[in-house]
């Protein structure tokens, strides 16, 4: 998309992925929406651009979306672009952790997706076009110990994105599901303390982890050739894995993050 003149809805704007999704469309003249819950991020955020517009909104809440969708066209005029990266990614075992922040995970990570998606469709078919790009992640897929929850709301995101596509070959709407890897972002933070052994390694290195740079580059590069997923290195042979020798990948998994039986 040539951004000068498009206006584009950044969920998560105020750190990590969502931060960079916001800062490029920005600096090449598009008008920017940056949604978070994190005050101080998106301040900080919208410091870096005078085309960054930031917006305080729960993403969970689905009355709270709309408002705000509202008043993002009302401000900046009809949004391009979604780029839905809202996230959180605590660590733990399912078994230790509590069933209120499984609800949690699940409900910022799964359903705000859902409430952005079906709020921001309807308005973008109406008028004729415009991009829905969705966070899911290679850890829907390639499963491991201790970062269950978080799994299970990028299995959701990758199934409802693919059948979102499916469902609407023939929409003027270009979708595109983003399945990276770990990427070395402060979400990877949240999953240290109790999160797989390999997560806490990497996060210490910054080994083993791809760049944020990357990741949108893979993105555009990807909106450009038409597909609706993209897998970055070394997302799409670790899923290719998954699906052929899933015995073999729980082995290297378990013995990567030192799981004992």
């Amino acid at each position: 998309m040539a951004f000068n003149g498009k206006v584009a809805l950044i969920t998560g704007g105020a750190s990590g992925m969502g931060q960079l999704d916001a800062l490029r469309p920005a600096r090449q003249g598009a008008k920017v929406a940056i949604l978070d819950l994190n005050e101080k991020g998106l301040t900080d955020t919208a410091a870096q651009s005078p085309n960054i517009k930031a917006y305080k909104c729960d993403v969970t809440d689905l009355d709270a979306v709309r408002q705000i969708v509202a008043q993002v066209e009302k401000d900046l005029g009809p949004v391009d672009r979604l780029v839905h990266c809202a996230a959180i990614m605590p660590g733990q075992s399912i078994k230790d952790m509590p069933a209120e922040l499984i609800n949690k995970v699940m409900a910022i990570n799964f359903f705000g997706t859902v409430n952005l998606t079906k709020t921001l469709m309807p308005l973008m078919e109406a008028r004729g076009g415009g991009d829905i790009i969705l966070y899911g992640s290679m850890a829907g897929s390639v499963l491991t110990h201790n970062l269950g929850a978080y799994s299970a709301t990028k299995a959701a995101i990758n199934a409802f994105a693919e059948i979102l596509v499916r469902e609407n070959l023939g929409s003027p709407i270009r979708f595109l599901l983003v399945c990276p890897p770990m990427v070395n972002t402060p979400l990877v933070n949240q999953a240290t303390a109790h999160g797989p052994e390999s997560l806490k390694d990497s996060a210490k290195t910054g080994k083993n982890m791809a760049q944020p740079q990357e990741i949108i580059d893979a993105v555009e590069a990807a909106l450009d050739r038409g597909d609706w997923v993209v897998r970055p290195k070394p997302a799409g042979f670790m899923m290719l894995w998954r699906r052929l020798f899933p015995g073999a990948l729980w082995w290297v998994m378990e013995k990567a993050n030192k799981v004992k039986h």
